[in-house]
């Protein structure tokens, strides 16, 4: 009986520890961000009308209870997405003179206007290294697409931070 106890006092203490050591460097879950009550409706335009991007950004900010409108007025905030843009470098080549690796750079730039101040430009670049391999082609292509997926996830996650982090 008195082993029992011990174990259950144990594992309640290293569960404590850990959340203890969790908190203290400072995770947190993201999803939700916490944006001002100004942005809480806003104007959303974008170059690229049906690209991948504009639809994460715009189904993040749904999410996070934005409501988007078409029609621009003065009084409410603009969010403009003016590029979202991807280049390669050449990082390495194989012997016969073909790529082996490149960089990709996903290079995004936006605007948010707020009636009253100033515009506000964005631009950020996310980097990735892509290993290519000719005779792999396929695999190496759908690769491709899934990091660049991902690229623009992340890029959309970092629009919303950026938001939240916009002191009104």
């Amino acid at each position: 009986m008195k082993q029992m106890i011990m174990n259950r006092i144990s594992k309640l203490l290293s569960l404590s520890l850990i959340l203890a050591l969790i908190t203290g460097c400072g995770f947190q879950l993201r999803g939700n961000y916490l944006l001002a009550p100004e942005l809480q409706t806003i104007a959303f335009s974008s170059v690229d009308q049906y690209g991948e991007l504009t639809r994460l950004v715009k189904q993040h900010l749904t999410i996070n209870n934005v409501n988007l409108v078409q029609k621009s007025d003065d009084a409410i905030p603009q969010m403009r997405m003016l590029q979202d843009n991807l280049d390669r470098r050449t990082l390495s080549v194989f012997p016969n003179g073909q790529v082996a690796e490149y960089e990709l750079i996903y290079t995004v730039r936006y605007q948010i206007l707020i009636p009253g101040q100033d515009i506000q430009n964005f631009r950020f670049e996310l980097n990735r290294d892509y290993q290519d391999d000719p005779d792999i082609a396929l695999a190496k292509s759908r690769e491709l697409s899934l990091m660049l997926r991902e690229m623009r996830t992340e890029a959309a996650n970092k629009i919303l931070r950026d938001m939240a982090s916009i002191q009104l």
